[in-house]
């Protein structure tokens, strides 16, 4: 089951003060991964690019959530086209590599959903924890246009890490500047406009 993020034109906009992110920790409780995803209202979402970077997720959620490696079988991690992050699509006979994040607010899943945008979709999918202690869903963000030209080959994290981490972070803490905004860009633009300004 997927679900289309909305473009920031269709949203409302929501700010992000201190008070509401305070709000949701008082409402967070404990953060067991024990079952599904809404237990006590709370998500869990499996990440596998950017996102397994603590430093990027700490500056989207101000905290690292807890989290465990897992394992998506039947998708494969593409590189993209001008883009330093990856995309994921169904493929038969792959798997993905990743972390299950837990304990997310409804708030949390919402600054994940913008920062996604328009080019991946949210979708249910079922992951395998390494530990081999189970088997769980949770929210994965697989890209949108499945017969997209611009994919190819693998996507490597450690390589991303070496080589494009440092200025992904500044994009990262650039686009939440921005989101506190009354006009705030979408995510894909404050993308572009950092990695190719104009001029």
């Amino acid at each position: 089951m997927c679900m289309g993020i909305k473009s920031r034109e269709q949203d409302t906009h929501i700010h992000f003060t201190n008070r509401e992110r305070e709000r949701e920790r008082e409402r967070e409780g404990s953060t067991s991964m024990a079952t599904s995803s809404n237990l006590q209202g709370l998500h869990q979402v499996f990440v596998y690019g950017s996102l397994l970077a603590d430093e990027v997720v700490r500056v989207l959620l101000k905290r690292i959530p807890q989290s465990s490696p897992a394992t998506l079988n039947g998708f494969h991690r593409f590189s993209i086209k001008g883009r330093v992050y990856p995309a994921i699509l169904p493929v038969e006979n792959k798997k993905v590599i990743g972390r299950v994040l837990s304990g997310i607010t409804p708030l949390e899943l919402h600054i994940f959903d913008t920062f996604e945008d328009v080019e991946y979709k949210r979708c249910t999918v079922e992951v395998s924890l390494m530990d081999g202690s189970q088997k769980l869903q949770a929210h994965a963000y697989v890209w949108a246009n499945s017969s997209d030209p611009n994919l190819y080959g693998d996507w490597i994290f450690e390589e991303w890490r070496q080589a494009q981490m440092k200025d992904f972070i500044k994009m990262t803490m650039r686009f939440m500047e921005e989101l506190e905004q009354p006009e705030s860009k979408a995510r894909v633009e404050t993308y572009e406009s950092f990695y190719q300004p104009s001029g």
